[in-house]
C-alpha cells in the first residue's frame, strides 16, 4: 500500500527518488501529457456549460483520479516513490524545506521569474514544451501575487462545513468543496497557486512539480473532511446538467465515477 508522507520528513534519498522519477517522465514525454490534459479542463470547465475538473463538485475525485494516474507513472520509474504532500498551513514561508536545493528549488529572480536552482532549473532538463507564453523555463514568485499562504485556522473553518457542495454546483456554491477549492470563503486551494505564481498561477499549473504537492495537501483535506463529517453525501446524486453526478463517469478517463473514488484507503494512505 502506498504511503504518501508530509514533504517535510522524506528523507534525503526519498526527494532523490522522487526528483528523478519526475524527471524521467519529463524525459521520456509523459509528463507533458498531464500538463496537457490539465490545461484542456481548464480552459473548457465553466461555469454556465459542462465543468469537471474545476468549479464543480467533481473537483476532488477528479484531481483524486489525475494524481493516481501521475503517482502510478512515477511507480513505473521507481516503484518506491509516492506523492508527497506539502501541508502549506504549516510550512508557509519561502525557507520551507520543500523549496531548497535539494528538492523543488527556490523562487524565481525578480527580472523574469525563472527558477535558479534545484534540479528543475535547469530547462535542458525542464523545459516547458505546454505553455501559456514563449518563455521554456520555469518560472515562480513566491508570496508576491498573494502575501500569505492559508493559516490552520483558515483550513479549520472549512473542514467544519458540513455539508459537501450545493446548487448552482460551481464557483458561486456555498458548502465545503467550493470554499477547498477557494472560489467562496478563505480561499484554500486557489490562493496557494497564486502564491507560488509563474506556472502555477496558469491552467499550465502541473508545469511546476508543486503541483502534485498541493494537490496532495487538497486531497488529504478531504479525506479529513469525509472522516469528520461521515454523514455528508457527495453531490449531486443524479440528474444534474453540466455537473458530474455521483454515478456518472467523468472525462477524459470516461471508465471511473465519484462514487469510486471517495474512498482513497483502497489506493493509498497518509502518514497521519
Amino acid at each position: 500500500m502506498t504511503v504518501r508522507k508530509n514533504q517535510a520528513t522524506l528523507t534525503a534519498d526519498e526527494k532523490r527518488r522522487f526528483v528523478g522519477a519526475v524527471l524521467e517522465l519529463k524525459r521520456n514525454g509523459r509528463y507533458d501529457e498531464f500538463v496537457r490534459t490539465h490545461n484542456a479542463f481548464i480552459m473548457s470547465d465553466t461555469d454556465t456549460g459542462e465543468r469537471t475538473g474545476h468549479r464543480s463538485p467533481s473537483f476532488l475525485p477528479w484531481h483524486r483520479r489525475f494524481l493516481l494516474d501521475f503517482e502510478q507513472a512515477l511507480q513505473s520509474v521507481d516503484s518506491s516513490v509516492a506523492l508527497p504532500y506539502w501541508d502549506w498551513s504549516t510550512d508557509r514561508t519561502v525557507r520551507a524545506a520543500l523549496w531548497g536545493p535539494d528538492f523543488l528549488g527556490g523562487t524565481g529572480r525578480s527580472s523574469d521569474g525563472r527558477v535558479m536552482d534545484g534540479p528543475f532549473a535547469d530547462f535542458g532538463n525542464w523545459p516547458m514544451n505546454i505553455r501559456v507564453d514563449g518563455r521554456t523555463f520555469l518560472r515562480r514568485s513566491l508570496g508576491t501575487g498573494v502575501r500569505e499562504l492559508p493559516t490552520r485556522a483558515e483550513v479549520e473553518s472549512v473542514l467544519s462545513m458540513p455539508t459537501y457542495d450545493m446548487a448552482p454546483y460551481n464557483s458561486a456554491s456555498d458548502g465545503f468543496r467550493n470554499h477547498l477549492e477557494g472560489w467562496r470563503g478563505v480561499n484554500l486551494h486557489n490562493r496557494v497557486h497564486v502564491w507560488v505564481g509563474g506556472q502555477m498561477a496558469t491552467g499550465v499549473s502541473p508545469n511546476d512539480p508543486v503541483f502534485w504537492l498541493h494537490h496532495a495537501f487538497v486531497d488529504k483535506l478531504w479525506a479529513e473532511w469525509q472522516q469528520r463529517h461521515p454523514g455528508a453525501a457527495y453531490v449531486p446524486s443524479g440528474g444534474t446538467p453540466d455537473v458530474v453526478d455521483l454515478n456518472e463517469t467523468m472525462k477524459p478517463w470516461n471508465d471511473v465515477r465519484p462514487a469510486d473514488l471517495l474512498d482513497h484507503t483502497k489506493f493509498y494512505t497518509f502518514d497521519s
